[in-house]
């Protein structure tokens, strides 16, 4: 995958996490998504911790309406591969990854979409303490979009 290029859209790929980066964002993803994984075969694709029940979500066309409901400032993009990461300003609609994770900083949810789409997947899913940090990507969200005001104004 590395040799082709990454395309995501909209926005654009602002920063590339790198292997040491993107072996941490599993370990995390999989500590809020993948606690009660066993008996399903997550080697190969992560999102089978979904389909197969063990964490829970919404799948299909209610995945990508929940999904295009979230807001934050920023979006990790991680591939089922687990070898890429990267973010992203805008929330992704395509991505060039075969299959792919989407998620905030903080993991507040997640959106797996799958080569499987209409079959299995995608996948959406709430972290256990959705509500709490949501909030706090609001906030960050209203910062951020509070600064870029005051610098169009001229006032940075």
């Amino acid at each position: 995958m590395r040799n082709r290029e990454l395309k995501v859209q909209p926005g654009g790929i602002t920063r590339q996490f790198s292997e040491e980066e993107t072996s941490t964002l599993v370990d995390n993803w999989l500590k809020a998504f993948g606690k009660d994984r066993r008996g399903v075969n997550s080697k190969d694709f992560l999102w089978r911790i979904f389909s197969a029940g063990r964490y829970p979500s919404i799948g299909g066309i209610k995945a990508l309406e929940k999904y295009q409901q979230q807001q934050a400032f920023e979006y990790i993009v991680l591939s089922n591969d687990r070898k890429i990461a990267f973010v992203t300003n805008l929330l992704p609609e395509t991505c060039s990854l075969f299959d792919y994770y989407v998620f905030p900083p903080n993991l507040a949810w997640t959106m797996a979409f799958t080569h499987e789409d209409g079959w299995l997947g995608p996948y959406f899913a709430f972290h256990s303490q959705f509500e709490e940090l949501n909030q706090v990507n609001h906030a960050r969200l209203r910062k951020a979009q509070e600064a870029e005001a005051a610098r169009l104004k001229g006032w940075w």
